[in-house]
């Protein structure tokens, strides 16, 4: 028995990421009167190691599935170079690709976050009322709050569901994220007596957090 193999086990079993922590909780609280539990007090850095050990094998042994690290935790899932084998397994019809409007919207949303409608439109300079529809629709982008300037627009920024998408941890992964966040690019001017700017036709400028916009 070795804490490589348990959370093996754990991976294998799991229906969703597990994050070290879930995977440390998981160990620490396995309770059995005919196995005493030698991992009971498993550190979460012993855990991380163990999962780097794990992912290090599978690619050492060419293994037909590998250990990957989600935003939400560590899963095991096929290698890309059987997809078209594995994906006879799941004939279902494939969901529409995303369209050149609806990925520079996201891009824009993307690195800017958190984003107000009315400045993304002044970027791409065309409403996006339809195109930020059908982002949220698939669950790529969701309502983050409000703008603390007047008319208080909504803020809209990416979901997890985003990131494990396009196969990433964090923004940080994002291609030249720094860059691109710095760059300066239109925004909405501000309308004084329009009601919510969440609202097509009253387009207000954004405050964004330090660290998040430009």
């Amino acid at each position: 028995m070795s804490l490589v193999r348990i959370i093996e086990a754990l991976l294998f079993s799991a229906q969703k990421p597990l994050s070290i922590r879930e995977v440390a909780t998981a160990i620490r609280g396995a309770e059995d009167e005919l196995s005493p539990n030698e991992f009971s007090r498993v550190r979460e850095a012993e855990v991380a190691a163990a999962l780097e050990q794990l992912k290090i094998e599978y690619v050492e042994q060419q293994r037909a599935f590998q250990l990957v690290e989600k935003a939400e935790g560590w899963q095991l899932a096929t290698d890309t170079q059987y997809a078209q084998w594995v994906r006879q397994l799941f004939p279902a019809a494939k969901p529409a690709r995303l369209s050149a409007p609806a990925l520079e919207t996201l891009a824009i949303i993307a690195y800017r976050q958190p984003i107000t409608r009315s400045d993304v439109e002044a970027v791409r300079g065309v409403n996006i009322d339809g195109v930020l529809q059908t982002l949220m629709e698939r669950g790529l982008v969701k309502i983050a709050g409000r703008a603390e300037i007047p008319g208080r627009p909504l803020l809209y920024e990416t979901t997890h569901f985003f990131l494990d998408h396009f196969g990433l941890r964090n923004l940080e992964e994002l291609p030249n994220v720094e860059e691109l966040r710095k760059r300066n690019l239109p925004v909405a001017r501000p309308v004084a007596g329009i009601g919510d700017a969440g609202q097509a036709g009253s387009p207000t400028r954004a405050t964004t957090p330090q660290g998040r916009g430009d």
